[in-house]
């Protein structure tokens, strides 16, 4: 059996189903790259997207609460936006669930680590409030 996954010898699917894993849960705003181009990338794609998104144990919204969670404890304002974005988006989160979740998150992360995340909440809320429109 040959390890040899480059894109010269893709062994199986797994990069496509990264990609169309990533695309389904971000909703266009983490773009994917073509294969090859990076190879933390192609790992990525392959053992993030493909094999743990991609189980049917937990839905996308059960695993897109777990991330949260992570992204409030660490106070990383960027991704937790980005995963606000995707929530609503995808129809998994209304706005008062997801304001909720900063709230619950607030005594196990520590007020001083979740408060930045307010702002970035507020902002994808008022951004997928005017898509609306």
């Amino acid at each position: 059996m040959s390890t040899d996954n480059s894109p010269e010898t893709p062994a199986d699917d797994t990069y496509e189903r990264g990609v169309a894993m990533v695309t389904e849960i971000y909703q266009g705003e983490v773009p994917a790259l073509p294969e090859g181009t990076m190879a933390f990338n192609d790992v990525m794609m392959r053992s993030l997207f493909a094999e743990v998104w991609d189980r049917d144990v937990l839905s996308i919204r059960d695993r897109r609460l777990l991330i949260m969670g992570v992204i409030a404890a660490r106070g990383s304002t960027d991704v937790w936006k980005l995963q606000a974005q995707s929530a609503l988006k995808r129809g998994e989160l209304t706005p008062d669930q997801l304001r909720e979740t900063l709230i619950a998150l607030a005594p196990y992360a520590g007020y001083p680590v979740v408060a930045p995340l307010i702002g970035p909440c507020e902002t994808a809320i008022n951004d997928w409030m005017e898509a609306q429109d």
